[in-house]
């Protein structure tokens, strides 16, 4: 069976330009890793192919005629992924259509029984590992549709979902594609070279607007050792690559665990490893000495989910952290030489315009490296979504489109969704300002912050004076949700489905 895996172009910004950083979806590429060998697999990255989408996946999916398209999606990507199924359909009409990703895996049901479920043949729920496995075994004659679990598939036109499966054993998993089976490149962060990897799955953690514990479960479970050390090397030596992003949910939930981890890697003696990676507080701020060895590893990075400076905003959220350790978490990261990334969510139902300018004050006095500042987001299936939904503070419960953390879905008790839009961003700006690069970050990236500081930053600040001189904020705001809309619209998929509802 020849089979063409494909993650969506839609981007939510990480602290900086949506175009400055392109990492590669690990989700498709594990999946395509361990489908068995007699298949033919490739991996597509549209993000890589933003401004063409359609022309670039016409021209391969016509050259490459596969047999099965899988399409990994997150909530605010599913419009574009039923677009693309769409697409595919037009152009290969016997291709067999499988979405996968946390939205198939949380609204599976209702995707079943929408109109837009005459698209897509089969939806993969939580791990996808062993499941598409199987479906392609399967569609060859070698296994059964009915008898493998966490599938869901078509038949007369009503969809059907097996029982879900069990976790699945990481120690038995092979290793992602990183080959010439992936047919796009030029992953970056600025001006390096990124690629993706987990060493672990899951976070026993209780945060209630995350909906991880859908994909697996209450759980954390660990590579092996030499598994993870074997991902690193054919990154560092075969794809000669420097900067690694652990995908992990919360790489520190094991300390033990990560005290090995970093040893193995320290006993590698890489030069110029860069690892970068998600953590909570409290590990890092309970554990210096275990952070002093991630440092000594290559851990350069982290991000933290700081979240909120409010006890009330934090309880809300079933978040176990308090200002004291936030605070200790930064210091310990900047005591070992690892950059902090912050993030900040607002929107909660308490919050008042005051409550926006506090969370960014308390920001600065954190002097973090990077902040990355969202909206609460009613995520499907959380257990904040339903309790903001009983209380009637959700304004946009459907369109998921919008559902990447920029926009306002919500209104609080003291604020409009269009209010807390405005003053989100009205008050970032006035707060935290122009980013200024910390002293780690200037020492890890010299070129592009110096880039930053004496050129895009001037040129900029010239530009948005004027806007300011002729518009004011208002201007500079209406321009923003231009922007903002602009990001993630694909004018050649557009054009594409008027002229299908036309026809």
């Amino acid at each position: 069976m020849k089979v063409v895996l494909i993650s969506m172009p839609d981007v939510a910004p990480i602290i900086i330009h949506e175009m400055a950083i392109h990492m590669p979806n690990l989700g498709i590429a594990s999946v395509g890793g361990n489908i068995d060998d007699h298949h033919e697999v490739y991996t597509i990255d549209l993000i890589r192919k933003r401004r063409q989408v359609k022309k670039y996946l016409t021209r391969t999916l016509n050259r490459l005629r596969p047999d099965i398209v899988g399409l990994s999606a997150m909530a605010w990507q599913y419009e574009t992924c039923i677009r693309i199924a769409r697409l595919v359909k037009h152009l290969l009409p016997e291709t067999k259509v499988v979405i996968g990703g946390y939205h198939a895996t949380l609204m599976s049901e209702e995707i079943g029984c929408s109109d837009e479920a005459r698209y897509i043949d089969f939806m993969i729920r939580g791990e996808g590992e062993e499941a598409c496995r199987r479906l392609v075994n399967a569609l060859e004659g070698n296994d059964r549709i009915e008898e493998i679990p966490s599938l869901s598939y078509q038949k007369a036109g009503k969809f059907f979902h097996n029982r879900a499966g069990e976790m699945l054993d990481l120690s038995r998993l092979k290793p992602p594609i990183r080959d010439s089976r992936r047919l796009t490149w030029g992953y970056h962060i600025l001006n390096s070279k990124i690629e993706v990897m987990e060493t672990s799955r899951g976070c026993t953690r209780s945060c209630n607007f995350c909906s991880i514990r859908h994909m697996y479960g209450k759980s954390f479970r660990t590579y092996p050792i030499n598994r993870v050390i074997a991902d690193i090397e054919a990154i560092y030596y075969k794809n000669r690559t420097r900067w690694i992003f652990l995908t992990d949910d919360n790489i520190v939930l094991d300390k033990e665990w990560v005290y090995e981890l970093s040893d193995a890697i320290i006993e590698q003696k890489y030069k110029g490893l860069n690892l970068v990676v998600q953590a909570d507080c409290i590990s890092m701020a309970k554990n210096e000495p275990m952070v002093r060895r991630m440092a000594q590893a290559g851990f350069k990075s982290v991000f933290l989910g700081i979240e909120n400076v409010s006890a009330k905003n934090l309880a809300r959220a079933n978040k176990g952290n308090s200002e004291k350790i936030v605070r200790e978490a930064v210091e310990v990261c900047h005591r070992n030489g690892i950059m902090v990334i912050g993030g900040l969510v607002m929107g909660f139902p308490d919050d008042d315009e005051q409550s926006l300018i506090d969370n960014f004050a308390f920001f600065n006095s954190l002097e973090v490296d990077g902040a990355y500042c969202q909206i609460l987001t009613p995520y499907p299936k959380t257990g904040i979504r339903q309790s903001l939904l009983e209380e009637g503070l959700v304004t946009n419960p459907l369109d998921y489109k919008k559902y990447n953390g920029l926009w306002a879905n919500v209104r609080t008790n003291h604020l409009s969704a269009d209010q807390l839009q405005y003053l989100s961003w009205y008050h970032k700006q006035r707060v935290l300002g122009w980013w200024e690069p910390s002293g780690f970050v200037r020492r890890d990236g010299k070129l592009w912050t110096g880039i930053w500081r004496y050129t895009f930053r001037p040129v900029l600040q010239y530009l948005y004076a004027r806007k300011m001189r002729k518009t004011g904020w208002e201007g500079r705001y209406r321009d923003e949700l231009a922007r903002l809309s602009r990001m993630n619209r694909f004018d050649d998929i557009d054009d594409f489905d008027r002229q299908e509802d036309v026809a």
